[in-house]
């Protein structure tokens, strides 16, 4: 099972996020390609990955602002508005 770091709780939409790109990693590192022969191989695989991941694993470093996000929001209208030619 995860473990929740206390101070990630205090800002659930950020530890939202945590468990989003945690299952993203999973998705990529443990069950793509999907070429399990059966349940208990792919259950073994994900709880190894698990293990493994819980050693090695530090907090996610979230640096996307508001103000980069205006700023991101803003090209990318000023692209839809003005379409570079292909």
């Amino acid at each position: 099972m995860a473990h929740l770091a206390p101070d990630s709780l205090a800002r659930p939409r950020l530890w939202l996020n945590q468990v989003e790109i945690y299952f993203s990693i999973v998705q990529r590192k443990v069950l793509t390609p999907n070429d399990f022969p059966n349940l208990e191989i792919a259950e073994r695989r994900l709880l190894d990955f698990q293990d493994y991941f819980q050693q090695i694993a530090t907090p996610f470093e979230w640096n996307f602002t508001r103000s980069k996000l205006k700023k991101f929001l803003a090209r990318l209208d000023r692209h839809r508005q003005h379409p570079q030619a292909a």
